[in-house]
């Protein structure tokens, strides 16, 4: 829960400070999918989740989370999809691999690696991130209620979610027809 850091006003001579109380128990991780479909709106899909911070406990969204992500995608466009991967080890995941392969209206792709400006998911992070900084949480309810309101609006603005495709450089091209 400690922010981030970000450039803000004081009192001249004065550094501002911000007081954060404690650490919380919850660790909040978040699974994200940037859709994309010529014809049609943009579409933010996200899961958050809230992991305890206990020993040997998850941390970190697993592949059944994001197997639920592209289910949840393929319902809402209603045909086949494309997923652009980064090498997230969760994504490498045996049992995710064995899902896609299971399914012939799921075809994956994957960036090469070290590639996060590639990512449209990076570019949300990153309009996320610049719009909580220098925010101090009192509890992990707050962060979270936050966190789904920011994620909220980028749904809300589809061509927020078309920038972060342009911001990397890359265009979707329908395939032409035989």
């Amino acid at each position: 829960m400690t922010p981030p850091r970000a450039p803000t006003w004081g009192r001249r001579g004065q550094t501002p400070v911000i007081r954060v109380r404690g650490r919380s128990r919850r660790r909040p991780s978040i699974a994200a999918l940037c859709c994309y479909k010529p014809g049609e709106k943009s579409r933010l899909i996200h899961r958050p989740r809230a992991h305890l911070r206990l020993k040997g406990a998850r941390k970190s969204s697993s592949w059944q989370d994001y197997r639920d992500l592209l289910v949840r995608a393929h319902i809402q466009f209603g045909g086949p999809i494309v997923v652009v991967w980064d090498n997230l080890n969760t994504h490498l995941a045996a049992g995710l691999k064995r899902y896609e392969a299971e399914h012939d209206w799921l075809t994956t792709a994957r960036l090469p690696p070290c590639a996060p400006d590639l990512n449209p998911v990076e570019t949300v992070w990153s309009l996320v991130r610049r719009a909580m900084a220098n925010t101090a949480f009192n509890t992990s309810d707050d962060l979270d209620r936050i966190l789904r309101g920011e994620l909220r609006g980028i749904q809300l603005r589809p061509h927020l979610v078309n920038d972060c495709l342009t911001a990397t450089g890359l265009a979707i091209t329908p395939p032409t027809p035989p």
